[in-house]
Order: structure tokens, then C-alpha cells, then sequence
């Protein structure tokens, strides 16, 4: 069962999210919260697998809600969606740097809200990867790059070269496919890297990459 702890201001977009989720069988709504601060209390008392957050919220904002999370060693399953109003908000990518795994627009699809807590429950893929690499393409640019970390000198290169196509938002299946490899060993590539890199999930890596020169926006569209 998949434990989820929705955070927002308003009542109704919570009562929304609440019906469509609680329809599916493998999905429990365990807490709500309307502001960031209640969301950290409520992700402490009720460890839920899939955090959704406003980035707007009074109190606290959902980004400095996140960062809170992310950074509370009790919390470390603790996988954060971020919902924004724009697909374009300033305020993703440095949520995403924060350890956000993924975004959604709350104007999302109910089969696309319910797909999203899926996959970042299990940690498979990265959220709506065309709009991610669309936004951080967007932004990866004003972010002051910093010189690659020597964890990346400990990569191999195909474990460089797997997470290159984990930045351009691949699954798994894509990257085995790619690369001729079967999912079991792509799979193991990208808990690798992630354990090297001390990342806490695929969003992350995308963002590494990006700021380490590994991948240019618009390096793979496919």
C-alpha cells in the first residue's frame, strides 16, 4: 500500500486529490496538511512513501518544506512530488535540487496524478521526464555550475554514460534497450551511481548531471 500525505492550502484542490487517490486500491491518503510547516509535522508522525506539495503554501513554502524532509534522516523513504500551477515555476528546479523527485501541474490528468505517485513510490523513474528536461533546461542555465565533485571521477564510463540517459529523463527499460543491456543491469547501473554520487533519487541525478557539464538541454529528445 502506497502511503501518501497531501499538502495544500486550498481545501478543495486537497478534497480533489483525495477522491481521485483513494479510489485506487494500492493507494492510502494517511494525512493532509494546509501549510508547509504542517506538512513536515505530518511527514514525521506518519512517514508516508509520497509527499504531494504545494510550492505555494502559507507559513512555510512547500520548497523549504521539502528541503526539511529531505534532510531528516528519519524521513530518507520519504519521496516528495511537487505541485506547481505553472509547468515553468522558478521554484521547481530548486526544489528539484533539493531532493524533490519530480514535479506535477495540478491541472494533471487523474491517470497521470495516480501514475506519478506509482513510479516515484517505487523510485523507477523520473516524473513526466519532456516537461523535467524542458524545465531544467530552462533553468540549469542561471545555476551558477559548480566544478564536478570528485564523486564523479568514480564513475565508470558506461556508468557516465547510463546517467546521461538518466538525465534525459530514460527509464530503466529505455536505457537497457539503448544500451543492449538487460532492465536487471541497467537497474543495478543506476543504484550504483546513485549510491556513489549519494543521491537520493533519479531527479537528482538529472540535476547532477546537468550542473556537471555531463549533458547539454536538448541533448537526447527521444
Amino acid at each position: 500500500m502506497i502511503r501518501v500525505l497531501l499538502a495544500d492550502d486550498q481545501t478543495l484542490v486537497r478534497a480533489g486529490f483525495r477522491s481521485i487517490l483513494s479510489d485506487e486500491d494500492d493507494i492510502d491518503v494517511v494525512a493532509e496538511a494546509p501549510d508547509g510547516a504542517e506538512a513536515v509535522e505530518q511527514a514525521g508522525r506518519h512517514r508516508p512513501d509520497v509527499v504531494l506539495m504545494d510550492i505555494r503554501m502559507p507559513r512555510l513554502d512547500g520548497l523549504e518544506a521539502t528541503r526539511r524532509i529531505v534532510a531528516d534522516p528519519r524521513l530518507a523513504d520519504v519521496k516528495v512530488i511537487i505541485l506547481t500551477t505553472f509547468d515553468l515555476d522558478d521554484y521547481v528546479y530548486g526544489a528539484l535540487r533539493s531532493g524533490a523527485s519530480g514535479f506535477l501541474v495540478k491541472d494533471t490528468e487523474p491517470a497521470e496524478l495516480i501514475h506519478a505517485v506509482r513510479v516515484v513510490a517505487r523510485g523507477d523513474a523520473l516524473i513526466a521526464p519532456a516537461i523535467t528536461r524542458r524545465l531544467i533546461a530552462e533553468f540549469a542555465g542561471r545555476v551558477r555550475r559548480p566544478e564536478p565533485g570528485p564523486q564523479l571521477n568514480a564513475l565508470t564510463e558506461r556508468e557516465r554514460e547510463v546517467m546521461t540517459l538518466v538525465a534525459a529523463g530514460l527509464s530503466n527499460d529505455e536505457i537497457a534497450a539503448r544500451l543492449v543491456l538487460s532492465p536487471a543491469t541497467s537497474k543495478t547501473h543506476v543504484s550504483r551511481i546513485m549510491t556513489k554520487l549519494g543521491a537520493r533519487d533519479r531527479a537528482q541525478l538529472v540535476v547532477m548531471a546537468y550542473e556537471a557539464g555531463m549533458i547539454t538541454p536538448g541533448w537526447l529528445t527521444s
